[in-house]
């Protein structure tokens, strides 16, 4: 008897373990799934204070599953110009306000007005079920730290979706349902609009300190070289033509 009743003990804790694990897999399989819900986004290619980007705004949906036919996306005040990137499928169209009181670009030049919003149309809708990407070539403002937003409404066929929600201080930007697309801006990266210095690293294969060059420096044996290689093509050809007065 106490055989038979350790081993119906010994079988309802394997019951129960396997109710624990069964739901537990079930959980995973219900996360797996249930993705999580795709939001209009924007991907710059640097993040660096003061240096010239291009940003990425991807568009993974259309509004609750009808085909987009336009994106408008409004620039951060503290953004003077923009070019947008043309699209076979999409017509483009910048959207410019006035600048009062003028400011100064990088150039030095006087800016009267300003690229407030970029809007891309076609005539050919993006479905449901597919997705597209939009670039714009700017120049980052110099203010490192700054969360820059672009509000972005996406129009559909029927209806539209306003990605335009800014999370408030303390607040989780993930809990919101249209958050509008956002970076932050990071520490400058240096002098030529974030172009990187060459790196010379012959020395450093040895075991010494690599050399920074400014970009466009010129390596001298690199002169020499191409001095000795100019050097041997004008006796070589020098040569043919003796050769070729002989025969």
């Amino acid at each position: 008897m106490k055989r038979d009743a350790a081993a119906l003990s010994g079988g309802r804790r394997l019951v129960a373990r396997l109710g624990v694990i069964g739901a537990a897999v079930t959980l995973v399989l219900v996360g797996v799934a249930a993705p999580a819900q795709a939001h209009v986004t924007v991907t710059p290619s640097t993040t660096a204070a003061g240096a010239y980007a291009v940003l990425e705004v991807s568009v993974p949906h259309g509004c609750q599953g009808s085909s987009t036919t336009g994106i408008t996306i409004q620039l951060p005040d503290s953004i003077v110009s923009v070019t947008p990137t043309r699209h076979a499928l999409w017509e483009v169209e910048k959207n410019l306000e006035q600048l009062d009181p003028p400011v100064t670009d990088s150039h030095g030049r006087q800016v009267t007005e300003r690229v407030a919003s970029v809007t891309y149309r076609t005539d050919s809708p993006l479905p449901e079920g597919y997705r597209d990407v939009l670039e714009l070539s700017l120049l980052l403002p110099d203010l490192e730290g700054e969360t820059l937003v672009f509000p972005t409404i996406q129009t559909c066929e029927q209806g539209e979706s306003a990605w335009i929600e800014v999370p408030a201080e303390g607040q989780d930007g993930e809990a919101l349902e249209l958050p509008a697309p956002s970076f932050v801006l990071t520490a400058a990266e240096g002098d030529d609009h974030g172009a990187p210095a060459v790196i010379d690293t012959s020395l450093a294969a040895d075991g010494g300190t690599a050399v920074e060059e400014e970009p466009g420096a010129v390596d001298p044996w690199t002169v020499g070289a191409l001095v000795a290689g100019l050097v041997g093509a004008g006796l070589g050809g020098t040569a043919l033509v003796l050769q070729r007065r002989r025969a």
